[in-house]
């Protein structure tokens, strides 16, 4: 089943987040991912407390690729650097298909 990680976020430090969106696709790509939506500014239909800025989705062959992604993120320096310079969510889910 495939894997997709849904990024919604609001930029604090456009710097700090543009050295994150710059290095972030290699490892993206070291685990097969593919972005289906990247800087979306999302249309909104129903308004809630908090509305993204920039929405991200990535496709990953397998859920276990998502959370290797994922793992693998949390142990390099992309992580304080994301966590610095933005707020908001990533959520990992299943493909239905």
């Amino acid at each position: 089943m495939q894997g997709f990680i849904v990024v919604d976020v609001n930029i604090k430090n456009m710097d700090g987040f543009m050295e994150y969106a710059s290095r972030i696709p290699e490892l993206i790509e070291k685990y097969q991912g593919k972005y289906i939506v990247k800087r979306a500014e999302p249309k909104i239909i129903r308004e809630g407390p908090d509305i993204p800025q920039y929405l991200v989705v990535i496709e990953f062959p397998s859920v276990e690729l998502a959370d290797e992604f994922i793992e693998a993120r949390a142990k390099t320096d992309l992580i304080d650097i994301f966590n610095r310079s933005t707020e908001g969510r990533v959520i990992r889910v299943e493909g239905c298909l």
